[in-house]
């Protein structure tokens, strides 16, 4: 039960401080100066966590194993924390901006998962994606 429970904490607590963090940064920060500080940090700490977990296996077999799905995500995760800086610079408000993009997400995904991985999607899931939608629209209704 702990091996599938400990990553959903560690994300949870991870997304909460990131989102705390990011609202924080001070606007007169070039943000992408921001993230080179943030990438330079999270840089040396992978690499020691990956030292501390790599089970005596080399750096260069490692990296054998690499292929373009590292470089693809180091990207998506510039667009991600650049957008929720900008988000937060703009005037979304830390109680919404978050919720509105991983609700958006996750109706996205639902549909991806089903038109591109054959996944299923029972009437409770889309009900679900529609209480999701219906959510949004609350949330950012003015």
């Amino acid at each position: 039960m702990w091996q599938t429970v400990w990553p959903l904490l560690l994300v949870i607590a991870s997304n909460t401080t990131y989102h705390l963090i990011s609202n924080r940064t001070p606007a007169q920060v070039n943000p992408f100066l921001s993230l080179v500080v943030t990438y330079l940090v999270s840089a040396a700490t992978a690499f020691v966590l990956y030292l501390a977990t790599s089970g005596g296996n080399g750096l260069t077999q490692g990296l054998s194993h690499l292929n373009w799905t590292s470089a693809a995500l180091g990207l998506a995760v510039v667009g991600l924390e650049a957008g929720f800086l900008y988000m937060y610079r703009t005037g979304w408000g830390i109680s919404v901006a978050s919720l509105t993009a991983n609700l958006a997400v996750a109706v996205l995904l639902l549909v991806i998962g089903v038109l591109c991985y054959h996944e299923g999607m029972s009437a409770r899931q889309l009900f679900g994606a529609a209480l999701c939608v219906a959510g949004l629209i609350l949330v950012n209704y003015k």
